[in-house]
């Protein structure tokens, strides 16, 4: 057995039901398209600084690419060891883990070794392949990390699964967690049914990853039916792209909304702000072409901020879509709200610099 949930840290799992903010970690790449690491320890000091709860590397907004170019590991040790030197208090991390039964145990095995405390299990190599031997392969995972479970949308490489695929799924001791983002309403359903049909509503936290609805995910209590009980549960916190740029004001709308559900009296000035968040989403996001160019989106916004410095990604052919620039302009100034420029600006220079020369003995230097 490798990593068992009862060794995550008690004060890791109270940030996970707390409910928070978990950026997707973006890769940071040179002019060259090579990593830079400097700019990859300041986004990860970015997050922290901003409140984030957790970090998500390895994943969809990572580039799944790392893999082919043998950086899985120097891009999770990066981070890994930037929490270690910067934040002052419970950091979650959770890795992304891709690919057939070998290589997602693989990265599993790495990941425990880096200090990670669950896998993001992305299931898109299993497309066309029986839900049975899917929850056989999750069960292997199981052994080897605790599970963050991912409904992923099928314009990125998502397969359609039944709720008896997630009551299964919950069934699974070594849980601990599912990001819910088949951008679908019903399939966002299919996953808290499979929860509560497992009875696991209480082992297992569910995150919105939902980019297209993420406030009224937060806000909505999912009210279902178990025999003649109905159980109430509700979706904590988010593992977004999304929250990889303006986090600060991710953590502070996610407090604001926690507060809100806490009161009983939903401000409709909330209720409005979904259609803003989700606006702005669609702009960055590459929407009108099914999400295609997601990835350099988010770095575009970071690139403005000072925190990137090109939007180049692994693969050359994945690059700013026609118009995308245009949409990026019209969102920034339609909702300034809700960006965090001068938090960022404020801060830059010390990301960017301070302390460097210790994690440059690590191994993961410039």
């Amino acid at each position: 057995m490798g990593l068992s949930k009862s060794e995550i840290p008690s004060e890791i799992m109270d940030v996970l039901w707390r409910g928070c903010v978990i950026p997707a970690h973006p890769l940071a790449l040179n002019a060259d398209r090579k990593v830079d690491f400097r700019r990859q320890r300041a986004l990860s000091r970015y997050y922290i600084d901003a409140g984030a709860g957790g970090l998500a590397v390895g994943v969809h907004t990572t580039q799944f690419a790392i893999r082919d170019h043998r950086l899985y590991e120097p891009v999770l040790g990066c981070a890994a060891e930037t929490v270690a030197h910067w934040a002052e208090r419970p950091i979650l991390m959770v890795a992304g883990l891709t690919g057939r039964t070998e290589q997602a145990v693989s990265e599993a095995r790495s990941a425990v070794r880096l200090g990670y405390h669950a896998g993001l299990l992305s299931l898109a190599a299993w497309k066309d392949v029986p839900e049975l031997e899917i929850i056989e392969h999750c069960k292997r995972l199981a052994e080897e990390i605790p599970l963050f479970g991912f409904y992923l949308l099928t314009e990125c490489g998502g397969i359609p699964l039944s709720a008896d695929f997630w009551r299964r799924f919950a069934e699974i001791d070594n849980v601990i967690a599912i990001k819910i983002a088949p951008f679908d309403r019903y399939g966002t359903l299919d996953v808290v049914r499979g929860v509560v049909e497992a009875g696991a509503e209480q082992r297992i936290a569910l995150y919105t990853g939902n980019d297209d609805h993420i406030v009224a995910d937060l806000l909505t209590p999912f009210a279902l039916k178990r025999g003649s009980e109905t159980v109430t549960v509700r979706i904590r916190g988010g593992l977004l792209g999304h929250w990889a740029f303006w986090t600060q004001s991710a953590v502070e709308m996610l407090a604001h909304i926690h507060a809100t559900v806490e009161s009983g009296a939903i401000d409709p000035a909330v209720l409005a702000l979904d259609a803003k968040v989700t606006e702005a989403n669609g702009g960055i996001y590459d929407a009108p072409h099914e999400f295609a160019s997601c990835v350099p989106g988010v770095a575009e916004v970071l690139r403005r901020q000072g925190l990137l410095e090109t939007t180049l990604c692994l693969n050359p052919d994945e690059v700013l879509a026609p118009g995308q620039i245009e949409e990026i302009d019209r969102v920034l100034a339609s909702y300034p709200e809700l960006n965090d420029d001068a938090f960022v600006a404020a801060n830059l220079e010390r990301w960017l610099g301070e302390g460097d020369q210790v994690l440059a003995a690590t191994g993961t230097g410039d």
